[in-house]
């Protein structure tokens, strides 16, 4: 399950843990573009959860922050979410072979952001072959917003902090996979991926 620190992702966590499926946690660790706060949350959103559900919840930590100042040199800013997302999406596939998991999942509604319009969605998720769940696809904000409340976890997400500073003054809303394989011919993708995950951090 791919952790934020935000509203969606404990939400969507929340749903597969009642439907009883094992689950571990992978946080892309966006600093220096972010501070301390977000993986702080994700640690108390795990500690919710795992009490509710009497289980412990894995958490591995990758370092992202350097594959973000990559993108932000070599690559066009518009589609740099997507980009993002990319790895990030490559990453936790590593860890779920790694650990032998079977899906990847996120906390993602169709078109609430720029990265989740079904094209960004699409090109950014055709850099992995697990299956991804999204329990939360079709949920708006406000419904979103009430299950947190609801499970424990909204007043954790909603603490203070910083949003990420990488994200571009206008993120593309539309991308296609050529565009985007074009973007990734500048930089040494496969040695960006080994380098974060080699370094990435069990909590």
């Amino acid at each position: 399950m791919l952790m934020s620190g935000g509203i969606d992702s404990p939400v969507s966590m929340y749903y597969l843990l009642r439907q009883g499926h094992d689950l571990l946690a992978v946080h892309m660790d966006n600093r220096p573009f972010t501070d301390d706060t977000p993986l702080e949350k994700i640690v108390d959103h795990l500690r919710v959860l795992g009490e509710r559900f009497e289980r412990k919840i894995p958490l591995y930590v990758l370092p992202h922050g350097p594959t973000q100042i990559e993108l932000m040199r070599n690559t066009d800013r518009h589609v740099g979410c997507v980009l993002c997302r990319r790895f990030m999406w490559r990453s936790a596939e590593r860890i779920a072979e790694r650990e032998h998991a079977t899906f990847l999942a996120t906390g993602e509604s169709l078109g609430q952001v720029a990265s989740q319009t079904l094209s960004n969605m699409r090109s950014a998720t055709a850099s992995v072959s697990l299956p991804i769940v999204r329990p939360l696809v079709g949920f708006d904000k406000q419904e979103i917003e009430a299950v947190a409340k609801s499970i424990g976890t909204y007043g954790i997400s909603t603490r203070p902090g910083l949003c990420c500073q990488a994200v571009p003054d206008r993120p593309a809303t539309r991308s296609g996979l050529v565009q985007i394989l074009q973007q990734e011919e500048r930089i040494d993708v496969e040695s960006l991926i080994d380098d974060c995950v080699r370094r990435a951090v069990v909590m």
